[in-house]
C-alpha cells in the first residue's frame, strides 16, 4: 500500500489532530499512514490505530535546522508516495520533502491563530506565497479558507481543494440526557447549555460567560458547561466570579468522553473569534443539538441559520446572549432545529464521505504524477 507520512505540530487535543486521527484511522484499509509531530506527542496518539507509526521530532521554538534535517533524514528512510503538512508550525516539512525527493507534497490549511484571525500576516503569506511552487495540491477544510489561499496568499485555484471535516456519527447520539447529566453529575432538570474546545483566546469562552450572565437574568435555572482545558481556564474562573456565575458555570476540564458531555446539553455554542471549520460543532449537529455560532470562518458552511441553529457576530456578548435565551425558552424550536442538524450531519458531513474525498485526491495526484514520470 502506499505510503502517507502526515506532519503536524503534535498530536494535541484539538481540531487539525482529529482531523488527521479521524482520516488515518479511517482510510487504514487503503494507505500506509505515518505521523511526525514537529514538536511533541500529545493524548489524541491514544485514538490511533495500533499499527500506525509517531515519530517525534522534537523540534525547539523558533528555527531549528537539525530538526529539518532529522525530517529529510526521515523522509529519505521512509520513502513515502506523500507528505501532507498541515498549519504554519508544520511547514517546514515543505521544502523538507522535495529536499528528500518525495514524489508527492501536500499541504493543508486548517484554521488561524487568534494573534491573526484573517490571516493577514505579511511575513507569513510571503513564505507560503514562496513555497507554493513546491506543494502540488493545497487541501483546506473550508471554502473561506480556500478563498483566502487564492485570493490573499495568491495559491493558483487549481491548486487548491476543499475538503470538510466528517463526524463519526456512530459515537454521537446515541446516549441519553439523563443518563449522560448523571454521570457528569449534572442537575436532570437545568437547562444545559455547553461549548467543548481548548480553553484558548481564540476561542472566546469568556465571552460566553459574559453572554449566559445575561441569559441566567431571564432564564435562573440555566446551566453553562465548559469542557476542555488551557492557557485561559484561570481567566475564565475570574470572569464567571466577577459576574456572579461561580455556581452556575462548570469547567470539566478535558474530557475523553465528548459524546456523553455533548448528549448532557440542550443547546451548543461555539463563540470562537475564528475558525477554519469545527469539529466540535460537527459532533453536537451529529448529537442532535441546535448550535449558536460566531459567522466566522466555516462556521456558516456547517449551520443552516434559521433551520439547525443560529449564527452572530463575534466579540458581540449581546448577540450571543439573545441567540441563547432564543434556545433556552423554547423546547420545541430545540426540538426541531436539532433534528435538523443531524440530518444535515449525516447528509453531508459522515466522516466515510470526507475519508472519501481525501482518498480520491490521493489516488488522482498519484496517477497524475504516474502519467507524467511514464
Amino acid at each position: 500500500m502506499p505510503l502517507v507520512v502526515h506532519v503536524v505540530n503534535s498530536l494535541a487535543v484539538g481540531g487539525l489532530e482529529n482531523g488527521v486521527v479521524n482520516l488515518v484511522n479511517t482510510t487504514a484499509a487503503r494507505f500506509r499512514h505515518v505521523i511526525v509531530c514537529m514538536t511533541a506527542d500529545g493524548p489524541l496518539h491514544g485514538r490511533l490505530r495500533p499499527e500506525v507509526e509517531v515519530v517525534v521530532l522534537g523540534k525547539r521554538p523558533g528555527q531549528d535546522p537539525w530538526a529539518l534535517l532529522r525530517l529529510v533524514r526521515l523522509l529519505r528512510h521512509l520513502r513515502p508516495l506523500i507528505v501532507h503538512s498541515r498549519n504554519w508550525p508544520a511547514v517546514d516539512a515543505i521544502p523538507a520533502a522535495r529536499v528528500a525527493r518525495v514524489p508527492l507534497v501536500v499541504h493543508g490549511e486548517h484554521g488561524r491563530e487568534v494573534a491573526d484571525p484573517e490571516g493577514r500576516d505579511l511575513r507569513r503569506n510571503r513564505i507560503r506565497r514562496a513555497l507554493a511552487p513546491l506543494v502540488h495540491h493545497f487541501v483546506t477544510v473550508s471554502a473561506d479558507l480556500r478563498r483566502w489561499l487564492i485570493e490573499d496568499v495568491r495559491v493558483p485555484a487549481a491548486k487548491v481543494t476543499a475538503i470538510h471535516n466528517g463526524v463519526d456519527l456512530s459515537r454521537f447520539g446515541r446516549a441519553g440526557k439523563l443518563e449522560s447529566r448523571m454521570r457528569l453529575s449534572l442537575p436532570a432538570d437545568a437547562s444545559i447549555v455547553g461549548t467543548v474546545g481548548r480553553l484558548d483566546p481564540v476561542k472566546d469562552q469568556a465571552g460566553l460567560i459574559r453572554a449566559f450572565a445575561q441569559v441566567r437574568a431571564q432564564h435562573p435555572a440555566a446551566l453553562l458547561v465548559v469542557a476542555g482545558d488551557g492557557p485561559c481556564r484561570a481567566e475564565l474562573e475570574r470572569v464567571a466570579a466577577g459576574l456572579g456565575q461561580r455556581d452556575h458555570v462548570r469547567l470539566l476540564g478535558n474530557r475523553d468522553d465528548i459524546p456523553t458531555v455533548m448528549s448532557a446539553l440542550d443547546v451548543f455554542v461555539l463563540p470562537s473569534i475564528a475558525e477554519g471549520i469545527s469539529n466540535t460543532i460537527l459532533e453536537a449537529m451529529a448529537t442532535g443539538l441546535p448550535v449558536v455560532a460566531t459567522r466566522v470562518g466555516g462556521n456558516p458552511e456547517l449551520v443552516e441559520e434559521g433551520v439547525g441553529g443560529a449564527l452572530v457576530p463575534r466579540s458581540d456578548p449581546d448577540a450571543l446572549a439573545a441567540a441563547i435565551a432564543a434556545y433556552t425558552g423554547d423546547a420545541e424550536l430545540r426540538r426541531r432545529h436539532g433534528q435538523a442538524s443531524r440530518q444535515r450531519a449525516i447528509g453531508h458531513f459522515s466522516l466515510e464521505r470526507m475519508a472519501q474525498t481525501y482518498a480520491n485526491l490521493y489516488t488522482a495526484l498519484a496517477a497524475t504524477r504516474l502519467a507524467r514520470s511514464a
